[in-house]
């Protein structure tokens, strides 16, 4: 009777006009009871009559939620999984709840993530991976929940589905494909505590990638890569953090797999077509891709024989921040350690020009910050004088004597040491700029600053060295009585700083 009842009352909720009556009857919270039962047309009857009646009606979705439904579909998915009305029951639930906060902080709390995943490798329709990815993609706006997602093997399920179903031209499995690669964005990209990577399966992961390229390079050529699935590879790169990267080298080849694979050519092909549309979202993960890509020495002289730096640079005339930002990030993370890509960066005129202007850029920050530490990058590995005269001649300079000051002794530092690097290259150069930019007397702050640490100290003294060499610098060295303020450094606490302090003065007095 109970079931006729349910049935009838899923029946008269498809009529709009026949809502209302059920709401006003409380009919809602008389069938949420009947979701505990172990009838399984008892489940689905109740199930649709309670989704239709409450559908676009947040209110009463609300209510759902504190009287605790979201715990009865959790166990239908678990108890009934080769169910297929009721699971399909069960996520429609779950989709028109998943946008609820409430819904979401409940959710955290079940196993849904494990189901979800089991769903996904079950899904035989579109329709039902549609469903799966709409509810997916709702709970990874919560950063509790993305953890999980990640943690259930969530990315490697949707990397099963791209291969299952990569090299297909129907436009439903382009939908499909598109559509887990965003998802895979928004569950990998991290939330607001910051990039949950952590979580993933690196092995795992990395082994999936290869084995998409060479399947992909297998049937179709390894150029052939549509732009979904060259998004989908770039993020997980970009994801797959260093250790799955750098360390399985020595057993599976996995990083230097990716190069004999045309990644890099791919990556740089994806980011040029997207900056032609605008897509900042696949111009970000290609990038962190390639940021990722060249953390290892092998890794910087294969991209650079694959000529990264020139073509890269088409993204200077970004106006994206987050663009802008990254693509900073990979130029250094390439200039690292390495004097050909500096050399390379540090003639560009283009991009000295570009990096001069984002050091100004007052109201990005990061990007200001960022350029600097770039500028400074390619300087501190650079052997070459023509990169100094050309930093000199795009107006630099003034940018990394200003970095000396910041508020990070991280970024003093590394603009210490850049203009020291520098100095000892092609002192004469820099001469007339570090008079200009007063750059005697900001060391001389930078010494007598209680406040400044040491290694910031013993860096500034270090810089004092080479510019001694200069006559006229020199002269203001002397003028300013940094002279005194030596003196008593050579009784400062830390060891390194004193040290430091009694060679500088032997410079200075010319006794070395």
């Amino acid at each position: 009777c109970a079931v006729k009842a349910a049935h009838v009352l899923s029946e008269i909720a498809k009529n709009e006009e026949m809502k209302d009556p059920c709401i006003e009857a409380d009919l809602v919270l008389t069938l949420i009871p009947l979701l505990e039962s172990t009838d399984q047309e008892m489940l689905l009857h109740a199930g649709r009559a309670i989704g239709r009646i409450c559908y676009d009606n947040h209110g009463l979705q609300e209510e759902l939620v504190k009287v605790g439904v979201i715990p009865s579909l959790v166990r239908i998915l678990t108890d009934y999984a080769e169910s297929e009305p009721l699971v399909h029951v069960a996520l429609l639930a779950l989709y028109n709840l998943a946008d609820l906060d409430s819904a979401k902080e409940a959710l955290s709390m079940t196993k849904v993530a494990e189901q979800l995943v089991k769903q996904l490798r079950r899904a035989e329709s579109h329709e039902r991976l549609e469903i799966v990815f709409e509810v997916l993609q709702a709970l990874a706006e919560n950063d509790a929940l993305k953890v999980q997602l990640v943690d259930a093997g969530v990315p490697e399920a949707l990397s099963e589905i791209l291969l299952r179903l990569q090299g297909s031209s129907q436009a439903e499995d382009t939908c499909i494909v598109k559509a887990a690669s965003d998802l895979i964005v928004s569950l990998l990209l991290g939330g607001k505590k910051g990039n949950i990577t952590g979580q993933v399966h690196k092995e795992s992961t990395s082994r999936t990638i290869v084995l998409i390229l060479v399947r992909r390079e297998n049937s179709q050529g390894k150029h052939s890569l549509n732009s979904e699935f060259a998004s989908f590879v770039s993020i997980i790169v970009f994801l797959t953090p260093l250790t799955c990267l750098v360390l399985p080298l020595s057993s599976d080849g996995n990083c230097l797999r990716l190069f004999q694979l045309g990644v890099i050519h791919q990556l740089l092909d994806l980011l040029e077509k997207h900056v032609q549309s605008g897509d900042t979202s696949v111009q970000q993960a290609a990038l962190s891709a390639l940021q990722n890509l060249a953390v290892p020495v092998v890794s910087k002289v294969q991209m650079l024989e694959e000529g990264l730096a020139e073509r890269i640079e088409a993204l200077l005339r970004s106006e994206s921040p987050p663009v802008q930002f990254k693509l900073l990030g990979t130029l250094r993370m390439l200039a690292d350690g390495q004097a050909d890509a500096a050399e390379i960066l540090g003639q560009d005129p283009l991009l000295l020009n570009r990096l001069v202007q984002w050091c100004s850029a007052s109201d990005h920050s990061g990007i200001c910050g960022e350029a600097n530490r770039l500028l400074a990058s390619i300087l501190h590995h650079n052997r070459s004088q023509e990169v100094v005269k050309a930093i000199q001649a795009a107006q630099g300079v003034k940018h990394l004597v200003s970095m000396t000051t910041s508020e990070h002794a991280a970024m003093q530092n590394e603009a210490l040491n850049a203009l020291a690097i520098a100095s000892a290259i092609d002192l004469e150069t820099l001469e007339e700029s570090f008079k200009e930019t007063q750059l005697v007397q900001s060391l001389h702050k930078l010494l007598r600053d209680d406040n400044t640490s040491p290694e910031v100290k013993y860096n500034s003294m270090g810089l004092l060295c080479r510019l001694l060499n200069s006559g006229d610098l020199r002269q203001e060295i002397e003028e300013d009585k940094i002279k005194d303020t030596l003196e008593q450094l050579c009784s400062h606490s830390n060891a390194n700083v004193a040290k430091e302090a009694i060679t500088t003065l032997q410079v200075l007095r010319g006794e070395t």
